[in-house]
């Protein structure tokens, strides 16, 4: 499928697809249709709602936004309508962007929503739907745009395409399941785009981890046979000015450990890895678009399994800081791999600003449920920006307290900090306040628990599945502050 910029709608048009806002003029919208009359008593363009009708041989779609459509109404309209309609498509279809007073800032969403349409989940299925679908066939997509706004646009599409392929092939990688998943498998990703997109990789095998130190990864890893990876990437290019460090926890499975998980939902954990997809489709999105910054990216990877070797409740581990850590949950591994990236990236990279995402808490879901993730930061103006920067991208975000009320709760008796304060309250700030001690007081650190986002039910499936947050999000927040 191929998506083309006109200014007018060509003859050989198949199919015409138009947007509607609800609102005051909506009904002299619709009336250059035959059927006006009609179309007014039953098209009220309520989010998502369709009407499929015939003028001048064509078919046409009338698509409905909303009242007040933003960035992910947009991208979760398009989606919906493209993936229903992806099998009934003609081979050339138009989408008039004039008609709705739909302005050109939204080409880009329009189109990342658009190519998500293509997204299917059978990963693994043998049998495959024999007919080739819209986005399979040698098809034509043609946005018609003013002449004024064509040059911008043709940029806009560019931008959209690049960031929804790198957002399909992450959640390809979340939802691959621990057998098809590994921390080498995260590593050889992360290479291989690396090559492909132009940017350096280093991934350190469990030998490397031992010999620098990286001793709470290491403890996380030894109840598993696939060992752990450290991987580290760097994207810079020659206009950045600030160094941005980008942490994600990367644990490809997690049963807990000796803490184990109860059965009914375990399952899901394939996607433990979310904090990594998050920072693995950030850079290879900003590296593709060239964007003026200089990023760092560390995940510590690996799987929280259970043999004679793991980590037992009650032992005491050391870390990358010389900080000692005593587990009393084998089940709280997330935060203990993040202790050795964040002091790693502190100490050895020294950004200026530090946002690190994990699958951290179900405290954290409790709270914001599946609509809004975890923010924790005690800078106020990297609160705002990343709190503004998700309501623009609808990949929302929600401060909660950093206070030092909450500090008590991570005080060991035998060890420098206990991992789990074994309280059923607090949980996701008190993990938080964890990480806050492995940041060495960094100016401009914010954590973001995205345990209830980056895996949830959608109309695209049964099961949850992958939903890439985390990649727009710090998009926005990159290109709007960097």
């Amino acid at each position: 499928m191929e998506i083309q910029i006109v200014n007018t709608l060509p003859s050989e048009t198949e199919a015409i697809i138009y947007l509607f806002r609800q609102g005051d003029t909506l009904s002299d919208q619709l009336s250059v249709f035959t059927n006006a009359a009609f179309l007014k008593q039953d098209f009220k363009a309520e989010a998502k709602q369709v009407i499929t009708l015939y003028e001048n041989d064509r078919k046409v779609y009338l698509v409905g936004l909303g009242k007040n459509p933003r960035e992910a109404d947009f991208i979760k309209i398009l989606r919906s309508f493209f993936y229903k309609q992806k099998r009934s498509l003609p081979n050339l279809v138009a989408l008039d962007l004039m008609a709705g007073a739909i302005e050109k800032e939204w080409v880009e969403v329009i189109t990342n929503g658009i190519l998500l349409g293509d997204y299917d989940l059978d990963l693994y299925k043998t049998t495959k739907k024999e007919d080739l679908n819209f986005f399979e066939k040698d098809t034509k997509l043609q946005f018609i745009i003013a002449d004024a706004a064509v040059e911008a646009a043709v940029q806009q599409v560019h931008r959209g395409e690049e960031i929804a392929f790198t957002q399909i092939r992450i959640m390809d990688l979340m939802n691959a399941p621990s057998n098809k998943k590994s921390p080498q498998s995260l590593a050889e990703w992360a290479t291989d785009s690396g090559e492909k997109y132009g940017y350096s990789v280093t991934v350190w095998d469990e030998k490397q981890c031992e010999s620098e130190g990286l001793e709470a990864l290491l403890a996380v890893s030894f109840g598993s046979r696939n060992p752990p990876r450290f991987i580290q990437l760097e994207y810079k290019h020659p206009n950045a000015n600030k160094k941005i460090g980008l942490v994600g926890k990367g644990v490809t499975f997690d049963t807990g450990g000796i803490s184990l998980k109860q059965s009914a939902n375990m399952h899901y954990m394939k996607s433990d890895m979310g904090g990594a997809a998050a920072v693995l489709g950030t850079i290879e999105a900003a590296a593709k678009l060239q964007l003026p910054v200089h990023l760092i990216g560390i995940i510590p990877a690996t799987e929280n399994s259970i043999d004679g070797l793991a980590t037992k409740p009650g032992d005491v581990v050391g870390s990358y800081s010389g900080k000692t850590i005593e587990i009393i949950d084998t089940d709280a591994e997330g935060r203990v791999i993040l202790a050795d990236a964040l002091s790693y990236l502190v100490r050895n990279h020294q950004p200026d600003t530090i946002i690190d995402l994990a699958t951290l808490t179900g405290s954290c879901v409790a709270a914001l449920g599946y609509s809004a993730a975890g923010m924790f930061t005690d800078n106020d103006q990297l609160a705002q920006e990343l709190y503004e920067s998700g309501q623009q991208t609808g990949e929302k975000l929600w401060r909660l307290p950093l206070w030092d009320d909450y500090k008590e709760d991570v005080n060991s008796d035998v060890a420098d900090v206990k991992n789990f304060h074994g309280k059923p309250f607090a949980g996701a700030i008190v993990a938080a306040k964890f990480l806050e001690v492995f940041v060495e007081e960094h100016p401009r650190w914010a954590h973001l628990d995205i345990a209830g986002t980056a895996f949830g039910d959608s109309e695209f499936g049964t099961m949850k599945s992958a939903t890439g947050y985390g990649i727009r999000l710090l998009l926005c927040w990159l290109q709007e502050r960097h």
